[in-house]
């Protein structure tokens, strides 16, 4: 059922142009150069270390590497990190 009502949200939003992130509560992402990421619609963080950060989101774990990260801005679904980063891996909710 769960998956009939996401499919329904997609065809909604394909057909009257309207962000897929917000209708279908997907994570957006935006990364400025290898220094600052931010993310959108996450649903929390599970673990922040200085080297590997793991946001939860409705597609799975993001997990980010690299190093000296910090924590920018935190409001609401939104949160914005700087550091070193080397990586961004989608984990995934298997």
């Amino acid at each position: 059922m769960d998956e009939k009502f996401y499919n329904t949200k997609e065809v909604a939003a394909n057909k009257l142009d309207l962000p897929r992130d917000v209708i279908l509560n997907l994570p957006k992402i935006t990364v400025t150069g290898n220094n600052e990421i931010t993310i959108e619609n996450h649903k929390g963080v599970i673990l922040f270390e200085t080297n590997e950060i793991k946001i939860n989101s409705n597609v799975g774990l993001v997990s980010i590497y690299g190093k000296n990260f910090e924590i920018l801005f935190m409001g609401g679904s939104t949160i914005t990190l700087s550091g070193k980063f080397k990586s961004l891996v989608y984990e995934g909710d298997d």
